[in-house]
């Protein structure tokens, strides 16, 4: 419930922190003294849009924070799914800046809009003169049957379902029109295709390839240039290697007779192993070259083919081509299968169909009985509420194809009069009709669902004397029954019967206007009541009247 309400540089409205009563309390005030800015703060705790122009001119911000005691609502799971702390006290704020930017608090935490607008509709309802027009609306007569079904779990299962059917349907219209478009290309796909794989690439081979073309445009140049040096190294007149084994012969014969000329040989011997070494490796390559034409040809040959394929499908490398041919070959068996899984989804599909079916069939049966009992409860009544010949009935039916709400059709079909036809509810029924309409339905569903506080601002819209009476009787029930009812009035008969009275009213200076609110005096509701009655003077008549509406009470 509603503990208190904090307002700071908001509109007209300075600084305002106010605290409400538990039952049934009326808001009273002159027309432009700041009820609507009372209900605009509201709004805001219950995530809607911020308007910069709303803060008070020459502040920086404005804050709306309001206090709820929420331990007999067994809101916690709510608290632990979002991660934020639980208390018995849940402080919702809500900050706008003048540059624009928004900050919303859960129990001090930051939370998200989203957060803060779904704890806000399991903690308060406001029920605005604009919400009448909702009478008409196929959603809000929907939720109406759900709410009184108690159809949250049926409802969850159904959406599972329904989201499961649709993303399967997606699925399938994609994957058909991709076997469509696939099929179209299937005979470019397979040509493309055979060529690659008659090339029979091989990863690595264009380095290699290249490096033996190299070698066999210069084979020639290559053979004599290893020969010459082979000539240096072995050549019996001259050679490097002979002379090395007579240097190394001389310095064996000196190490009798002078000492460092072994490390010298040692040295000398290494030196010569290693040179005889790359003597025979040159004669070895020497031998391997050999001028090939042919082999040239078929070398450049197979490089052409290579380069005319990255060339023909924009490609820089060979590994480019190979990965190529891997999704070509892998188009291809997607296209093959693409029948196959086709008819797998189409037959999980109408599994899935069949299923929402079933899961619709249980919402409309429940629907179906709910809306019998709200057919006879709401003619229960409106008939005190100056409606003797009321009749109002609930049309059912189904749509083609179920939707995200079931496969139910709903309209409101109303008549006020005996022998009246039954039509849509804002068709024929006057402002005053609708709002004891809508007075009857919040009744309805206040009595099935644990919501905290219910603002009614000026539902009583176009009705009076004894009528008023009546739906004051209704909301003082509503608010007897753990729960707070806070009703904007302009109803003397309803001001009357609340528990507690509080006043909205502006005061000007030579510079601003502010927006205050207090809670009246026993004395000051007397006066309050009597002004409503007589209107700017009071007189003895309208203090007496307004004393009998309050002991009446």
């Amino acid at each position: 419930m509603l503990r208190s309400l904090y307002i700071q540089n908001y509109a007209l409205i300075e600084k305002l922190d106010i605290s409400f009563e538990t039952g049934f309390s009326v808001i009273t005030g002159e027309t432009g003294a700041g009820k609507s800015i009372i209900l605009g703060a509201i709004g805001l705790l219950l995530g809607q849009r911020a308007d910069v122009k709303a803060i008070r001119r020459g502040a920086s911000k404005c804050i709306i924070e309001a206090r709820f005691d929420i331990a007999a609502y067994g809101m916690r799971p709510f608290f632990e799914e979002n991660e934020l702390e639980y208390d018995e006290e849940c402080i919702l704020r809500r900050e706008v800046q003048a540059s624009g930017k928004s900050r919303a608090f859960i129990n001090d935490t930051p939370a998200s809009l989203a957060q803060m607008k779904e704890l806000g509709e399991q903690l308060i309802d406001v029920h605005s003169q604009h919400q009448n027009l909702l009478l008409n609306k196929e959603g809000f007569q929907l939720n109406v049957l759900d709410l009184l079904a108690h159809n949250d779990a049926a409802l969850e299962k159904y959406h599972l379902r329904y989201g499961e059917w649709k993303q399967t349907e997606r699925e399938l219209a994609e994957l058909m029109s991709l076997a469509e478009k696939s099929r179209s290309d299937e005979d470019y796909i397979r040509f493309q295709l055979e060529q690659l794989e008659e090339a029979h690439l091989v990863e690595g081979e264009q380095e290699e390839l290249e490096q033996e073309a190299e070698t066999l445009s210069h084979a020639e140049e290559i053979k004599a240039g290893l020969y010459r040096v082979e000539q240096s190294f072995a050549s019996d007149e001259g050679g490097l290697l002979s002379y090395l084994k007579d240097s190394l012969n001389t310095l064996n014969s000196l190490q009798r007779v002078y000492q460092p000329a072994k490390e010298l040989t040692e040295r000398m011997e290494s030196a010569y192993i290693e040179l005889k070494d790359i003597s025979h490796e040159v004669s070895s390559q020497s031998d391997s070259v050999e001028f090939n034409p042919v082999r040239l040809e078929e070398v450049n040959e197979r490089l052409n083919l290579i380069y005319s394929l990255q060339q023909k499908h924009r490609v820089q490398t060979l590994d480019e081509l190979i990965a190529l041919t891997d999704e070509y070959r892998s188009k291809l068996s997607d296209i093959t299968s693409y029948d196959e899984r086709i008819a797998e989804l189409t037959v999980r599909k109408e599994e899935q169909y069949k299923q929402v079916k079933q899961q619709a069939e249980l919402l409309t049966k429940a629907r179906t009985k709910a809306a019998r009992e709200v057919e006879k409860q709401l003619a229960a009544r409106l008939i005190p509420l100056g409606m003797p010949n009321v009749r109002f009935q609930i049309e059912m039916g189904l749509k083609k194809e179920p939707g995200l709400h079931g496969e139910d059709t709903v309209n409101f079909l109303f008549s006020a009069n005996k022998n009246g036809t039954l039509q849509n509810i804002s068709s024929v029924a006057s402002g005053g009709e609708i709002a004891r309409v809508m007075l009857s339905i919040k009744a309805l569903i206040a009595g099935a669902v644990k919501l905290p506080t219910i603002v009614f601002d000026e539902i009583d819209t176009g009705v009076s004397g004894e009528i008023a009476d009546r739906m004051a009787d209704m909301m003082q029930e509503m608010g007897d029954r753990n729960r707070q009812v806070i009703s904007i009035t302009h109803l003397p008969q309803i001001a009357a019967r609340g528990r507690a009275h509080y006043k909205v009213y502006k005061k000007d200076s030579d510079t601003e206007t502010n927006s205050h609110i207090r809670r009246l005096t026993d004395e000051e509701r007397v006066e309050e009541i009597a002004h409503m009655l007589s209107g700017a003077t009071l007189t003895e008549a309208a203090l007496s009247n307004a004393k009998s509406l309050l002991t009446a009470k």
